[in-house]
């Protein structure tokens, strides 16, 4: 990520810039956070997670996915199929677990 003006973010989808994440298991790439809003890619690469991912997030998540693919079970409510070009958003609190196929990457706004 790059902050080239006050504010200003610019990275791609292609960067190689990643972090392991603990608490997803994946890869992050954070574009920017700022108060009240995060913005950034997952991805997963290499074998399928032995474990499903389970996540809550904390403010409302945006997402689309740009490869891969993945059931998102929500806890009381739809399996949500996720494939490249899909657009979801998911209300802060609500308990989710992915099932994801290697190679994934997602775009997310959280806020």
């Amino acid at each position: 990520m790059a902050e080239i003006h006050p504010g200003v973010f610019l990275s791609h989808t292609d960067t190689d810039e990643w972090e392991f994440d603990p608490e997803v298991g994946g890869d992050l790439h954070v574009l920017c956070a700022e108060v009240g809003i995060d913005a950034g890619m997952s991805r997963f690469v290499g074998a399928t997670p032995s474990e499903p991912v389970v996540y809550t997030p904390p403010s409302r998540e945006t997402l689309i996915v740009l490869e891969g693919e993945a059931r998102v079970e929500i806890t009381g409510g739809p399996m949500l199929e996720l494939r490249p070009g899909v657009l979801a958003s998911i209300p802060a609190g609500t308990e989710t677990t992915w099932h994801v196929t290697p190679p994934f990457k997602e775009f997310w706004v959280i806020g």
